[in-house]
């Protein structure tokens, strides 16, 4: 069963840091390029960063600097590291799988992320 499970949100106060996991079941993660997307209430859905099966990486402008995305084939698991925290990146926060060889296109449920003092 493909699965993907996000955990490492929380609340946090302004300034502070959070790194989120994405854990991958069911599928071989290595083929497939990682993506976290945010949406925040009453916002639409927003990419935040995408990490390439060859470990590209690409950031949104609100990210860049400040987040890191990362993978570990071997474990799994996408990491996003967000350092600096804001009270606008109060969102929930999911990961989005796609298949460089194929049609598989999975989603976590998502983790909250609240930064606030």
């Amino acid at each position: 069963q493909v699965q993907l499970v996000e955990s490492g949100g929380g609340l946090v106060q302004p300034g502070g840091s959070l790194r989120l996991s994405c854990a991958a079941s069911g599928f071989t993660l290595s083929r497939y390029e990682m993506s976290w997307y945010r949406q925040a209430p009453g916002k639409e859905r927003e990419l935040v960063a995408t990490i390439s099966r060859f470990s590209n990486t690409n950031y949104a402008t609100s990210a860049k600097g400040r987040f890191t995305i990362s993978r570990d084939n071997g474990k799994n698991t996408v990491y996003l590291q967000m350092n600096s925290l804001k009270p606008e990146d109060t969102a929930v926060y999911c990961c989005k799988a796609v298949d460089g060889l194929g049609p598989g296109v999975y989603w976590g449920q998502g983790t909250q992320v609240t930064v606030s003092s």
